[in-house]
């Protein structure tokens, strides 16, 4: 009796602990990678991975928070590994920045090559500075409505500065965009690394100018897009630590979908459907079919790559092609990481249909409202109960 009474006291205390743990917890950090100083796990060759069914488990070895920063760099680093490409780390000395009006300018100087990244800021007709930012990957798909009352600095990440690749209109192939003069040894990266790189470069930017220049608080930064633009606002906000809040639009296979599961669906964008622009041409090779078994991670562990920061889901299940039922499973999956650190409520899905594609309902407005004036504004709303999911639209 006494055994059990002290394993319900311990029980007790430890929830006790990581609720408070979860109220102080960071809602964004200072630096891209918190974990840049672990050493990367092994990297067997695909053969010899072995065959999971499951999905994998992205708390494995995690006893608390002060745990999760080592296994979140394996993630990631599994993630470039076997699916992205390797997202360099740039040198301070090597970024500079500057503002043309109401234009950032940044110019990111490797091995002798220069890289300029531009993006328009559109600064709020209410409030004061510093201002929080949305940036939009490729463009924001959100309704401007969500915006235009809002004390919220908007701007756009130009992706095709960095990794010209889109799947309309002429592009340069792998190993000639303006990010492989930087590092040509990279030449074999899929777009969504090379985007990611280039999008923290921005962030950069405006901490080397600080508040006073750019008017921005970077302490409440946020990243959205929608469709392909949807992984990549997710591979974004997983990637740099400095975002507070993501929200992935419709981001299909390659985004949140988990890759098992959609690989047991017809007529959706599976692992071996999808575009590899985006992705090494290597993960095609090493996990097509059942071979996805051995992938040693799934898209659930790059939704868990965002925490303990915030992030929002939006699905649209009208469209078969994006495997909603798929990121359901992964969103499901995900949400365990944050609700192993007491903070549910800074991950959610909203998954409706109804809409046209990258069109958000206004059914959906109050969903996202609370997502960006919870994390962008530090407003008392409540996230922790958004799990929607309907599909009763589906033929």
């Amino acid at each position: 009796m006494k055994q059990l009474l002290s394993t319900i006291i311990l029980g007790c205390v430890t929830l006790c602990a990581q609720a408070q743990q979860g109220g102080q917890l960071p809602l964004a950090y200072q630096v891209e990678n918190t974990g840049a100083a672990f050493a990367k796990p092994a990297m067997p060759a695909a053969n010899e991975l072995p065959v999971i069914k499951d999905l994998p488990d992205p708390l494995k070895g995690v006893n608390g928070f002060s745990d999760w920063a080592r296994r979140r760099s394996e993630i990631a680093a599994l993630i470039q590994h076997y699916g992205i490409g390797e997202k360099p780390a740039v040198k301070k000395e090597n970024i500079k920045a500057r503002m043309s009006g109401d234009t950032l300018i940044v110019d990111v100087t490797v091995n002798g090559q220069t890289l300029t990244l531009t993006s328009e800021i559109r600064y709020p007709k209410t409030g004061k500075a510093p201002y929080p930012l949305m940036i939009g990957s490729s463009m924001i798909a959100l309704p401007r409505q969500l915006f235009e009352d809002r004390p919220i600095a908007t701007m756009n990440f130009h992706e095709k500065q960095v990794n010209d690749y889109g799947q309309w209109g002429k592009h340069h192939e792998r190993g000639e965009h303006n990010f492989d003069r930087l590092y040509p040894q990279l030449k074999d990266n899929g777009a969504y690394s090379e985007w990611a790189w280039g999008f923290s470069r921005l962030i950069d930017g405006l901490e080397l100018l600080g508040p006073e220049i750019t008017k921005i608080d970077t302490k409440h930064i946020g990243v959205t897009g929608c469709s392909y633009a949807g992984k990549m606002a997710l591979y974004c906000g997983a990637f740099d630590e400095r975002v507070a809040l993501t929200i992935a639009q419709e981001p299909g296979g390659g985004g949140a979908a988990a890759w098992r599961y959609s690989h047991l669906q017809d007529s959706v964008e599976n692992l071996d459907k999808t575009d590899y622009h985006w992705f090494l041409e290597s993960q095609l090779e090493n996990f097509h079919g059942d071979s996805v078994y051995q992938l040693p991670y799934d898209q659930h562990e790059l939704c868990a790559l965002v925490c303990p920061r915030a992030l929002l889901l939006l699905g649209n299940p009208d469209y078969k092609w994006l495997a909603d039922d798929a990121m359901l499973v992964s969103a499901k999956a995900a949400k365990k990481v944050w609700e192993r650190f007491g903070i549910a409520d800074r991950m959610g899905w909203s998954i409706v249909g109804g809409h046209g594609h990258c069109q958000l309902p206004e059914c959906q407005w109050p969903e996202v409202l609370a997502f960006i004036d919870k994390f962008l504004l530090d407003k008392d709303t409540k996230t922790s109960d958004i799990r929607v999911y309907s599909k009763t639209l589906i033929k």
